[in-house]
């Protein structure tokens, strides 16, 4: 998992990581979109832009900076997705008033997860199966009607205990080649992840109470706290996979921000 937003500077007023601010580019050299968002960046971090203010046209910008103009477009546009501008047609671009912070969240091969933390990767498929989904994972997808998709379990297993415990549904018409994969050897995460791309995810995060068949394939007590990865993927309006990834006791997520 990565959050694709710069470390930089530690703040010691507020304790949290900014970006050090760029307020000079040199002209003589090709700037790249990353280092003209930099600079329009450091100059919103430095209040030279403040909430609310409008910023210079692009072809202003560009001029300044000795740039293209689409370089700038680039930049403008990773900072409207990023929570810092916001661009409106014949408005111009404006400070967020209220600016927000956004992250990117990567799906992460579980097997890497695994051994970066210099632990040793396992693998067991629980069970197979093509079912007619539930009616709350006909929802995450967005589907009127409850239809059929392939449900696959399994465990993850980090120095040869359980990790992760995976319950997953893939949409078979969407992701066809799913049902050549040998998924006694490969899991169906590394799988999708190396080999299917998609266009947009839903992801919510919760704590639930240990089950009987939670506490089973993660080796824990019943009514454990366990926290839940539920994520919901899409290529265009095509359900891919939705999956709810139910970690063991003491699982810790770390972002950067």
């Amino acid at each position: 998992m990565q959050v694709d937003l710069a470390c930089g500077h530690l703040s010691p007023s507020k304790g949290i990581y900014t970006q050090k601010p760029e307020t000079l580019l040199p002209q003589n050299i090709r700037h790249s979109w990353q280092s003209v968002r930099r600079y329009i960046h450091g100059k919103i971090l430095d209040k030279t832009y403040a909430p609310g203010d409008k910023l210079p046209k692009d072809d202003d910008i560009a001029q300044t900076l000795g740039c293209a103009r689409t370089t700038v477009q680039r930049a403008m546009r990773d900072l409207v997705d990023s929570g810092h501008v916001v661009r409106r047609r014949k408005g111009g671009t404006r400070v967020r008033p209220d600016p927000v912070t956004r992250a990117t969240f990567d799906i992460p091969i579980i097997r890497n997860e695994v051994e970066n933390a210099n632990r040793s990767y396992g693998y067991q498929l629980v069970n197979v199966a093509d079912a007619v989904i539930p009616n709350q994972v006909a929802t995450s997808f967005g589907l009127g009607n409850a239809i059929e998709m392939r449900r696959i379990e399994a465990v993850h297993l980090a120095d040869n205990r359980p990790y992760i415990f995976e319950d997953r549904w893939v949409d078979t018409r969407t992701v066809p080649g799913i049902l050549d994969v040998d998924l006694s050897q490969q899991s169906a995460n590394e799988w999708l992840v190396r080999h299917h791309p998609y266009s947009r995810c839903e992801i919510r995060f919760y704590a639930v109470k240990a089950t009987a068949a939670y506490a089973r394939h993660l080796n824990t007590a019943p009514g454990e706290a366990l926290l839940v990865m539920e994520r919901t993927t899409w290529i265009d309006t095509a359900p891919i996979t939705s999956v709810k990834a139910v970690t063991v006791p003491g699982y810790q997520l770390l972002t950067c921000i």
